[in-house]
């Protein structure tokens, strides 16, 4: 079932566009992007985990996350505009995505009033979310990115989340987002599996 964030990214990739060319024509190489993207989002990780308590910083945790998906989703269109898709290349944008992940997300562990526990669980079963989906790729059938909590839909809910955070909203607000952010992280697993068994038949 491909109920997710992720089936617009050819949409995305078309107003992509524009940058794309001017990646190309500056000679930028998409392990370079993939790997600078990772060290940006390091950074912005670093920042929440030393002052958890600014605002302004998961007031900016939205765009943060608007910008990944954007590089992210320029790295492999500029591998495959310049012919330059390596099976390095593929590792580094699988590993860096898991770092990003957890760069990001496990400071909300650090907020008074947030469950660590829900926090680190999410970021876990994201990765096997993901590791899953390579399995399929492994298994002999295509990598699997269905939802309904794939990359894109965590980066938006972790961006609400980042919201009510910087809004300073209540715990049961922060914690139910949580709840539900793994919930629909053990439905994604169940879909990918389900998936790619029957593409295995």
């Amino acid at each position: 079932m491909r109920i997710s964030v992720y089936q617009l990214k050819p949409r995305f990739q078309q107003l992509l566009q524009p940058v794309l060319q001017g990646l190309a024509r500056w000679g930028i190489s998409p392990n370079q992007l993939t790997v600078g993207t990772t060290a940006l989002m390091l950074l912005y990780g670093v920042a929440l985990a030393l002052y958890p308590g600014c605002q302004a910083l998961w007031y900016g945790l939205p765009l943060v996350l608007l910008v990944r998906m954007a590089l992210n989703a320029l790295d492999g269109m500029l591998a495959n505009a310049t012919g330059q898709k390596t099976p390095l290349g593929a590792m580094l944008n699988e590993l860096c995505d898991l770092v990003s992940d957890a760069a990001l997300y496990l400071p909300f562990a650090l907020v008074p009033g947030i469950h660590a526990g829900l926090v680190v669980g999410a970021v876990v079963v994201a990765s096997w979310a993901e590791c899953t989906g390579l399995a399929a790729l492994a298994a002999g059938t295509q990598r699997r990115f269905d939802g309904p909590m794939g990359k894109s839909d965590r980066a938006v809910a972790f961006g609400l989340l980042g919201l009510l955070v910087g809004s300073a909203a209540t715990p049961v607000w922060t914690n139910g987002l949580l709840v539900l952010v793994l919930v629909l992280l053990g439905w994604t697993l169940r879909n990918r599996v389900r998936a790619a068994l029957r593409a295995l038949g």
